[in-house]
């Protein structure tokens, strides 16, 4: 076989795949509108189909049944890209690694923390009506919180590694307080129900972390 083909080939096959990521994303938008402005329950794949100008078979295939479309939207909500990303290849999660300071672990992870929320929050709340009358969404629900638990121990691990944590705090202690407060729904009650601005819940959810968990600094 001549290089010449091999690359018409290879060619042909990246117009493939970016065509296939475009008709997804199209999907997903419209999935993301319709659920908005409809709710879970109501959006049907006919619907998601019609407003995306796919076939429903097209749905299906690049994005899959409904809660799995459901799935997808908070996952790209989380990584903040149309793909889903595993935590430890985010770039924010490998600055928290590199930075030797917990305050400036903390500061990077808020600021992840208020993007994600901005993201995931009108979400969230979509999330909590409809999970109680569909199952494969609660258990879509469940995973994603035991997997918060799991990174939120991680990033627990790494503050306390830099010997910046006070006395008496336990690492599972700082999981449960972060994980429960980085959560979208903590996010959704302070910014979309109470007014807060991103800037200020960012600002205040740094400031809280580290006089919860770190050793005064000399001067402060």
């Amino acid at each position: 076989m001549s290089d010449d083909v091999k690359d018409t080939r290879t060619y042909r096959s990246k117009v493939r795949q970016e065509q296939a990521r475009r008709t997804r994303q199209v999907i997903l938008d419209s999935a993301r509108r319709l659920f908005a402005e409809r709710g879970y329950a109501a959006t049907t794949i006919a619907a998601i189909a019609a407003d995306a100008e796919v076939a429903q078979d097209t749905v299906y295939a690049a994005a899959g049944r409904k809660p799995e479309i459901f799935r997808l939207l908070l996952e790209t909500a989380i990584s903040g890209t149309d793909e889903a990303v595993p935590a430890e290849e985010r770039d924010y999660v490998r600055r928290v690694r590199a930075a030797a300071r917990a305050r400036e672990k903390i500061e990077i992870y808020t600021a992840a923390v208020r993007e994600i929320g901005e993201r995931m929050a009108p979400l969230h709340r979509m999330l909590r009506e409809a999970a109680g009358q569909s199952p494969d969404l609660a258990a879509i629900r469940d995973a994603i919180a035991q997997r918060r638990a799991a990174n939120m121990r991680l990033f627990a691990q790494d503050l306390a590694a830099t010997g910046d944590v006070r006395d008496g705090l336990d690492v599972d202690q700082i999981a449960d307080v972060v994980w429960s407060t980085s959560s979208a729904e903590f996010y959704g009650l302070l910014v979309l129900e109470r007014g807060w601005t991103p800037d200020a819940f960012q600002q205040w959810l740094a400031d809280t972390w580290c006089r919860l968990f770190l050793v005064p600094e000399s001067g402060m």
